[in-house]
């Protein structure tokens, strides 16, 4: 609303100056302050102005005109409005935060309990999206369906086929007249418009499509508290007054104040461009903004701003998916394209002028037999003709000559795998991912969660060297048992809700957090909640997969003795330990004999395949707790040790045969697990990774022994090695990095942030859709969305099912492109005249690149192609087998082709129109029977599974029905006669002569040195 005062400017300056007596409400002192700061402003603005143009204004006026901007609140949230928050947060003003009585304020105006969060009902979240808006970004306009079409328009070959049609339109309709004379040139343009309809249509739908799986891709699931619990939801359905729990990892889901946490550290380099970490505190720097990624810590958050009122929501407002990302396969083609075009381009050429030579030396003849060119005698315009004609036709061969099916196919098959695959629990972020992974030689996979259900559940539980059994936990001696629910319940990034008393707990956090809280609530009666109220948590630092350990220090209020607990993986506890509690609560010193009972106790567990965590604690007096060096040193010894735990998580059902099925494919399998030696073994060998009689030397290492090989030792041992256990982050890039210098093409499955630098490097990363961080997943190329490796495996038979689709196509569209171009070229020459018509030509040209692509791009993965092994980086794109296969089919079309340009009329007694009408429709029906050569590039039986692709038996069906159409019922638009049964009949018969030959060809065995060395398109 805009409100606007006429007065006097010293008026104002009382009002300014006076003190307010009256008692004011918190919501009226913020409006008033607001009011009074924008008048101040005007006052200064107006007599900013005054001054400078003093000799233009009259000195009578003493009055001025301020205008105040007054934004309405939402009646719902009366105390704030928008404007102020988005202020607030993105210019980081802290005053502005003291004044609103800070985080505590805020929450207040939006209604935020910060404890139990928004209520999130309906009507709440109805006024929360009216007020502030909804937490989705407004794009750049898409791109609509004429800008394709011009797109489409602007390739030359169509450009100048449409003046060519033009002119022979005009020459027509002067020579023959309007009714007879538009045949030719009118034929051509409608072919040619349908061309540019087909692809303009195929290109369109293509870009939708990628634009719903790039909003698939956009999906990020944050922890946010509603109503006091702690739920999972879509960063779409953030609102303003939210309260978001942030971990190590986390995508920032709105602009935000920080309400509390430990070592929270973001990383805004993606908004500044600062590659340090910013620390986030309740009083230096509470804000958050939208976008930026947790690095290290966690915390809560209140939301304050989403969507468009943020600076990342700005941001990407204009910033547009990019559909037209060029895959590496895609790149190889277009060089394949190119050297196929410039041999047509050469063709076309020679082509061009043995016309030419041939019309003006009175060689080429007219329907009655008599020479179209007769020196001076030939009309203008039958000269001009004929000349367009000629060039029309040299451009038609161009056309038949550059594979645009090409990339149509590429696209094709890629937005169909990318669909499919969606339903298979892979969602893929890069497109040129698809093609890469059907050429990977080495997995590298997690455990956690990957290979193992991630469903973790305490199983052994030890107190010094007695193992506790289930009966026996509420024995526990009482002091052990309170260190044991501080080092629980206070060292954790997890929580526990209970709406009622007598409701079922609620467990919220990483599965091994999950695990723990259960065992500690359920088994050892801990109270979460009371032990919260009567502790004070110091420091607290969280668990990242370097470290393998968290640590709190904390002291029960009341009290001056502060504790420090640690939790992490059990040996490197033990080592921080000197002493240990015995099962009756009494401290005894771990000697060199207890040291090595507890790493057999250790040892047993892992070997059973379960995850050992251990708890250590230790009491410091205040002053030590004070001196920051100390306090950084306080983890290395000292420590007693409280007590042990074993976690069983049980291998996914099905895990061993989708690793069996990748081993029998040539694809190895490398286990990179932070876990320890003995547990990784044990794992990997349950998973089919290591066979049980296999000798492990040298197939098992841990990280730090990789680490500290030499460069060629571990070049010399890097193929052998199988497991790598107790690995950093850096060790899994360092594995990466050994694997692609052998010459492997390399994919990696990680969900850490530490992750991310394997992920980037790796040919192919796989991040976790469940456990993953939004760091990782940014980081990788397709995010595996029920964490499976199940489902790692399917997208490496997706990956070749791509490649192999797309050599299928190749193999098919180069046969047409061979035989025309010989067919054409040779007849021109030795007749003077083209078998094919330009209408013909384009016909045949989008049965190739169109129907064609879209038949064989849409096949669907099988077996066989897990029986092949690896492409790799070296195989050529056009195999010796393809070579062989097209090379004969192409062979065989140009000898019926030429056969029946030079022979037909004789050998069937027809008539030159007739015999055009049969060359054409056989050419036609041989490329619709080589399709079904085309389904199978090394299997003899063609018609496996035909009957699962509806798709390619409908597009078949549609080709032979136009083709119908086209010889009998558009004879003056196709330039065709009508056909009788038994002339149909010899068009069938000899197109299906393509089968038995593609049969036969197939048992000619081929050379694995490829037939032409120097094509080497190589990934």
């Amino acid at each position: 609303m805009v409100t606007i005062f006429q007065s006097d400017l010293g008026d104002f300056e009382a009002l300014l100056n006076k003190p307010t007596t009256s008692s004011l409400n918190l919501p009226n002192k913020k409006r008033w302050h607001m009011a009074v700061t924008t008048i101040y402003c005007s006052r200064a603005f107006s007599s900013l102005i005054s001054t400078n143009n003093e000799s233009k204004i009259s000195p009578v006026s003493s009055s001025r005109v301020i205008t105040i901007d007054v934004v309405e609140p939402h009646p719902y949230f009366p105390d704030i409005d928008q404007s102020s928050l988005t202020e607030l947060v993105k210019e980081k003003k802290l005053n502005q935060l003291i004044r609103f009585d800070g985080v505590e304020g805020i929450a207040s105006a939006l209604k935020t309990n910060l404890d139990r969060g928004i209520d999130g009902d309906y009507e709440d979240i109805s006024y929360r999206h009216e007020a502030f808006g909804s937490n989705t970004y407004t794009g750049p306009p898409t791109k609509g369906f004429f800008r394709f079409v011009w797109e489409v328009l602007r390739d030359p070959t169509i450009l100048i086929l449409l003046v060519c049609a033009t002119l022979s339109l005009g020459f027509g309709i002067k020579e023959h007249g309007a009714k007879e004379g538009w045949y030719d040139g009118g034929s051509i343009c409608v072919a040619v418009f349908l061309v540019i309809a087909v692809s303009a249509v195929s290109n369109f739908r293509q870009d939708r499509q990628f634009e719903k799986l790039s909003k698939v891709s956009n999906y990020i699931s944050v922890d946010i508290m509603r109503n006091g619990r702690r739920q999972k939801a879509s960063i779409f359905d953030v609102v303003v007054g939210d309260i978001v729990c942030l971990n190590i990892g986390d995508q920032v889901p709105g602009d935000g104040l920080f309400i509390d946490g430990h070592s929270l550290l973001v990383d805004e380099s993606s908004m500044t461009g600062e590659s340090d970490h910013v620390e986030v505190n309740p009083t230096k720097n509470p804000f958050l903004l939208s976008g930026t990624k947790v690095a290290d810590g966690f915390g809560r958050m209140l939301v304050t701003s989403v969507g468009m009122n943020t600076t990342w929501g700005s941001m990407m407002s204009t910033i547009s998916h990019d559909s037209n990302e060029e895959t590496p396969l895609q790149a190889r083609l277009d060089k394949l394209s190119s050297l196929i075009g410039k041999i047509g381009l050469a063709v076309a050429f020679l082509f061009l002028v043995a016309l030419l030579v041939r019309y003006f030396t009175g060689n080429t003849k007219d329907e009655n037999g008599n020479a179209e060119f007769n020196g001076s005698k030939t009309k203008v315009d039958d000269l001009i003709n004929s000349i367009v004609d000629i060039i029309a036709a040299a451009v038609i061969i161009i056309v038949i000559a550059i594979p645009e099916g090409l990339p149509l196919a590429v696209t094709l098959t890629l937005a169909y795998s990318m669909k499919r695959m969606i339903a298979d629990q892979a969602m893929v972020r890069k497109l040129s991912a698809c093609e890469t992974m059907g050429s990977a030689t080495t997995i590298c996979t997690d455990k956690t969660g990957t290979l193992t259900l991630n469903h973790m559940k305490v199983t052994k539980f030890w107190i010094g060297q007695e193992s506790i059994k289930e009966t026996d936990f509420t024995s526990v001696a009482a002091n052990v048992l309170e260190l044991l629910h501080q080092g629980v319940g206070l060292n954790t990034t997890g929580s526990v809700y209970r709406p009622t008393s007598g409701a079922r707990f609620e467990f919220s956090g990483s599965p091994t957090e999950k695990a723990i809280l259960s065992w500690a609530v359920l088994e050892l009666n801990m109270d979460l909640e009371e032990l919260k109220r009567s502790s004070e948590i110091l420091h607290f630092e969280a668990f990242n997969s370097t470290k393998k350990m968290s640590g709190v220090t904390m002291r029960k209020k009341g009290e001056n003795t502060i504790n420090v607990h640690w939790k992490g993986a059990a040996e490197m506890i033990l080592e921080m330990c000197s002493n240990y509690y015995n099962f009756s609560g009494k401290i005894e010193a771990i000697n060199d004999v207890g040291r090595k009972k507890f790493g057999q106790i250790i040892q047993g567990m892992a070997a059973s395949s379960l995850r050992c965590i251990a708890f250590a604690h230790k009491q410091i007096p205040v002053k030590e707790n004070e001196d920051r060096e100390t306090h950084r040193n306080v983890k290395t010894n000292g420590f007693t040790l409280l007590g042990l735990i074993g976690l069983k998580d049980p291998c996914r059902p099905g895990v061993k045969k989708a690793v069996e099925d990748c081993q029998n494919a040539g694809v190895e399998i490398k286990m990179i697990t932070g876990d320890n030696v003995f547990t990784a073994r044990a794992i990997a060998t349950e998973c089919g990774i290591l066979r049980h009689n296999q000798d492990i030397k040298g197939a098992v290492v841990e990280g730090v022994e990789f680490r500290n090989y030499t460069p060629e030792e571990r070049m010399e041992k890097i193929d052998k090695i199988r497991v790598m256990a107790r690995s950093s982050p850096f060790d899994k890039l360092l594995m990466v990095q050994c694997l692609q210098q052998k010459g492997h093409v390399v994919a990696v499955t990680g969900d850490g942030t530490n992750d991310a630098p394997a992920l980037k490097e790796a040919d192919i990363g796989l991040s976790m859709g469940i456990q993953g961080t939004e760091v990782a997943k940014e980081s990788s190329d397709i995010v595996i969305l029920d964490d499976n490796f199940g489902s790692v495996a399917t997208v490496l038979r997706w990956g070749r099912c791509v490649y192999n689709n797309i050599q299928k196509f190749i193999q098919f569209q180069l046969t047409i492109n061979v035989s025309a171009l010989v067919v054409n070229f040779v007849s021109a020459v030795l007749a003077g005249e083209v078998p094919l018509t330009t209408v013909q030509l384009l016909w045949v040209n989008l049965i190739q690149d169109s129907l064609g692509a879209l038949a064989l791009a849409t096949e669907k993965p099988t077996k066989d192609l897990m029986e092949n092994p690896p492409v790799g980086r070296t195989k050529p794109l056009i195999t010796n087998i393809m070579w062989r296969n097209l090379l004969f089919q192409a062979f065989y079309q140009t000898a019926v082709m030429l056969t029946l340009q030079f022979k037909g009329e004789s050998i069937f007694k027809v008539s030159g129109n007739v015999n055009d009408t049969l060359i054409f429709n056989t050419f036609v029906l041989c490329q619709v029977f080589n399709e079904f050569n085309a389904r199978k590039l090394e299997k003899k039986n063609v018609f496996e599974g035909i009957h699962k692709n509806k798709l390619f038996l409908g597009i078949t069906g549609v080709t032979i029905g136009l083709q119908v159409v086209m010889v009998e019922f558009l004879n003056k638009f196709a330039d065709t006669d009508r056909l009788n049964w038994w002339q149909w009949g010899v068009c069938i018969g000899l197109a299906a002569v393509s089968l038995p030959i593609g049969w036969l060809v197939k048992c000619i065995p081929v050379p694995e040195k490829p037939f032409f060395s120097y094509l080497k398109w190589r990934n």
